[in-house]
């Protein structure tokens, strides 16, 4: 992994962070809301963020801070297919 993907993994981190931050406790986010917060561009560039942003969550998951749920629940990451939700842990 290059310099410049570690430093786009961090910033998703925060990004992901900050987003639920301002959600509130029980809220959840999608990644391409971190994706979006990183990407400075005005065009569909974000979507290139998707997969850098699903690994964002699973460190922060790893880090005990958030878990990802599908259909409302909590999954396993490695076990989550298809669209994902993150929320900070209860």
């Amino acid at each position: 992994m290059s310099e410049s993907d570690r430093q786009t993994g961090r910033r998703l981190e925060r990004a992901i962070l900050e987003l639920l931050e301002r959600r509130g406790p029980s809220k959840t986010i999608c990644p391409s809301d971190a994706a979006r917060a990183v990407y400075a561009g005005d065009d569909d560039g974000w979507r290139e963020l998707m997969e850098p942003a699903r690994l964002a969550a699973r460190r922060l998951v790893e880090a005990g801070e958030v878990e990802i749920t599908q259909a409302g629940r909590r999954v396993e990451p490695a076990a989550a297919r298809g669209p994902i939700r993150i929320r900070r842990v209860r």
